[in-house]
């Protein structure tokens, strides 16, 4: 579903100038394809969407022709030095502590980061919780973790 969707946005912008996300939203609604204003937005930025000004001076979405490779490697290895104290795999689930109050900041940056084998993300105070696909990808994840520390 999200495959189709972000095709069918990718073929919108290329035959239309789309100026808003709400108007990209009822492009996708005349095409049968229902989607909310959140969702748009998380599309927009994972397609890397970036908005560019027309001849007419209004502007359109455009798929950007830079290339965008985050390096998540360094952002992650920042976070989990400053913050993380343990961490530990349970099945598909791994545990991360953190001091008092990091776990929000830790749990937002890697939902931000767009991990493929990661489900989601949970936070308390200082305990984050990382939904993994399966048992495998967060064993692959806690060894990650572990390089980013050492």
């Amino acid at each position: 579903m999200k495959g189709t969707r972000q095709a069918e946005i990718l073929k919108i912008i290329e035959s239309t100038d789309i100026e808003t996300q709400e108007q990209l939203l009822d492009a996708l609604r005349r095409r049968g394809v229902s989607a909310t204003q959140a969702t748009i937005s998380r599309d927009i930025k994972q397609l890397h969407l970036v908005k560019e000004q027309t001849g007419a001076g209004h502007y359109r979405y455009t798929k950007t022709e830079r290339k965008h490779t985050p390096d998540l490697a360094g952002r992650l290895r920042t976070i989990f030095k400053e913050s993380v104290t343990s961490f530990d795999v349970a099945q598909n689930i791994v545990v991360v502590n953190t001091m008092p109050g990091l776990a929000s900041a830790a749990c937002s940056a890697l939902d931000a980061m767009d991990i493929d084998q990661m489900v989601g993300t949970l936070a308390g105070d200082d305990t984050a919780l990382l939904i993994m696909r399966n048992n495998d990808a967060a064993a692959d994840f806690c060894s990650e973790i572990h390089k980013m520390l050492n």
